[in-house]
């Protein structure tokens, strides 16, 4: 395993920080990304060495670790890399529909069912009968290094050449949650009976809690533009990270049944009735997209413009980069003291070098 370097650079955030999201061309869950340190302090990966763990992954979108050497990660155009120890294979998905791989669509967030041996959900684009762009939920088994598609959790939610969302995870609360995007109509995020600019919440079959905030709908909060990642904090807050419109990215605290505003405001923006993010991109741009919590107030966020992992102190608002020079960055997953990262070069915005993409560890 190849070892490099990793560096940590701080900076002080007053009131918002600067985000970013992919402009329209393309840009660009883990059963549990939650980790803390004892002492509740971030992981001290600032300086340390960073292993490279696979490399030649292709589009990688999403990590999901089963133990400490075996490890799942979809790949856009329609595969799952699984990764045990030195050895990566690229697994084979059979579904009902045949995965989009176009613009920001494909095979995009994974989550492991819990206490079901190697069965998942994944949310993935497609093309409908009618040639509309469209995505979708769905269970699937694996068996023989090949997943099949077992139950449709949900369907016809609306996508685009651009702004899917995609992001799939299971919160402390057991249930499953999924960001979608605008599907580059930007009223959607504004009509709750709508699927597209949303965080959606439901139950692990697919059906809609009594206690989501608008009756019957899957619908957790919306004014969302397209966000790609979410988690949560040990003391049970809910952040995501979002896609602005060519920088004015956002990291917003999540609460159910709140409307976040796209686009009626956007970056620091404030209106009545809606919410203003924790941290915003301003002029720069980060397209920020997989998250993952350390502790209460430690939030990593991986960026793909902005080339770098990020870490937010959401209660200090403060912001540093911890990794950066190794290109796009689409998601971070924490286990223990191990920080894992995967890059995005190969996505079709980036700039792949020999080995791209690959996924690497940093730690202690």
């Amino acid at each position: 395993m190849k070892k490099y370097m990793a560096f940590g650079l701080s900076l002080a955030l007053v009131g918002c920080a600067p985000e970013e999201e992919e402009s329209e061309p393309d840009t660009g869950d883990e059963v549990d990304e939650q980790a803390t340190d004892e002492e509740e302090e971030a992981l001290d990966v600032e300086g340390g060495e960073y292993e490279e763990l696979a490399a030649g992954l292709e589009a990688p979108w999403s990590i999901v670790q089963i133990d400490d050497d075996e490890i799942f990660i979809t790949e856009r155009a329609g595969a799952i890399a699984h990764i045990d120890g030195e050895d990566v294979t690229h697994e084979d998905i059979s579904l009902g529909e045949e995965v989009l791989d176009e613009g920001e669509g494909g095979l995009l967030g994974m989550v492991m069912i819990p206490e079901e041996d190697e069965s998942a959900i994944v949310y993935h684009t497609y093309e409908d009968d009618d040639g509309e762009t469209m995505n979708r939920i769905v269970a699937i088994e694996r068996g023989d290094g090949v997943w099949e598609e077992t139950d449709i959790l949900l369907d016809e939610i609306p996508g685009d050449m651009f702004h899917n969302g995609g992001r799939l995870a299971i919160g402390p609360d057991d249930h499953l949650y999924a960001t979608t995007g605008d599907a580059s109509v930007e009223q959607l995020s504004q009509d709750v009976d709508s699927l597209a600019g949303n965080i959606l919440r439901m139950d692990i079959d697919g059906s809609v809690p009594d206690d989501n905030p608008f009756d019957d709908s899957y619908v957790y909060s919306y004014g969302h533009r397209n966000p790609q990642g979410i988690d949560w904090s040990e003391d049970g807050r809910m952040f995501s990270s979002e896609h602005g419109p060519t920088a004015q990215d956002e990291v917003n605290e999540i609460e159910a049944g709140n409307n976040y505003g796209w686009p009626e405001i956007t970056g620091d923006e404030g209106a009545e009735g809606m919410e203003s993010p924790v941290f915003e991109s301003g002029d720069d741009t980060w397209a920020p997209s997989g998250v993952a919590f350390a502790g209460e107030s430690d939030f990593y966020v991986t960026g793909l413009a902005g080339e770098s992992l990020m870490l937010f102190d959401v209660d200090e608002s403060e912001m540093e980069t911890v990794l950066e020079d190794e290109g796009r960055l689409r998601d971070v997953l924490i286990d223990d003291d191990d920080v894992y990262v995967i890059t995005n070069n190969t996505d079709g915005r980036g700039d792949p070098g020999e080995n791209d993409d690959r996924l690497l560890r940093l730690g202690n």
